[in-house]
């Protein structure tokens, strides 16, 4: 059953702007008054008749009969020289149309899985390193409960619906680049926002989260970004990264330090 995120996806990549279902869709937003209404029939105007004129035609005038004095004169032609011969003008070319540019190829669909969790007052969008969900004994899976626990978060996360995987198809027409991966992932965390209550702080967590959640590349790691509909997110490297590379985990623990109040001050709305 495609749920409401993933059915606006869908309409989406088919460049369907607006459309109506024959019976009430699950999950599904209640639709517009507007597209209920049947618009009203365009009446064609009448034909204007044009009132028939009779036309008596006309009698030819009648041609006077020439007399000897009236007879034309024949016109004298006077040959030109030689050197005063008119040369031909050559017709002008027709100019060559311009060559359309060459449309830019096509971007090829990014790869990559994430998973969705929650562990108190914080949602994690959390990138999977080998593409299936974390288990209990992951090194993954253990780092990310050392930095709930460092955060003041219970250590323990809930999972928030299945892993997004993407590309959805692996073939057919339908466009799967980044602007379609953007609008799908940003519409499926705000629907389990929605479902799962309010959040004081989403965590983008790998490079995937922070690209298509938060619009933003490696430069904006270790800081918070204001996104439209799904708050204020916070920014950092993949589980995989933290492991390969320790000295990020100093670096991340000091951006904590700056922005764990968020979550932990009782009084934030």
């Amino acid at each position: 059953m495609i749920e409401e995120a993933r059915r606006r996806a869908y309409l989406g990549a088919m460049q369907v702007a607006s459309w109506l279902p024959r019976v009430v869709l699950p999950f599904a937003a209640p639709s517009r008054p507007q597209l209920l209404e049947a618009p009203e029939p365009v009446q064609a105007p009448a034909p204007s008749v044009a009132p028939e004129v009779a036309s008596t035609p006309a009698a030819a005038p009648e041609r006077p009969a020439p007399t000897p004095e009236a007879r034309p004169s024949i016109p004298v032609v006077v040959p030109r020289p030689a050197a005063q011969a008119r040369t031909p003008v050559a017709a002008e070319a027709p100019a060559e149309a311009e060559p359309a540019a060459p449309r830019a190829p096509a971007e090829p669909p990014p790869r990559f899985t994430l998973q969705l969790l929650r562990a108190g007052a914080c949602v994690l969008l959390v990138e999977l390193p080998t593409g299936e969900p974390l288990a209990s004994r992951d090194p993954a899976y253990l780092l990310l409960k050392d930095l709930l626990r460092a955060a003041g978060l219970p250590d323990s996360p809930q999972l928030l619906g299945e892993p997004v995987r993407w590309p959805l198809l692996s073939g057919g027409n339908m466009d799967q680049g980044p602007q379609a991966a953007r609008e799908f992932v940003q519409g499926f965390v705000a629907a389990r926002l929605e479902d799962s209550g309010p959040c004081r702080c989403l965590w983008l967590v790998g490079r995937p989260a922070v690209r298509f959640a938060g619009e933003a590349d490696d430069e904006a790691l270790l800081r918070e970004l204001p996104i439209e509909e799904l708050g204020v997110a916070w920014a950092i490297p993949g589980l995989e990264r933290l492991s390969d590379e320790p000295a990020l985990k100093g670096e991340l623990w000091r951006a904590m330090r700056r922005v764990r109040q968020r979550w932990l001050d009782q009084d934030a709305e």
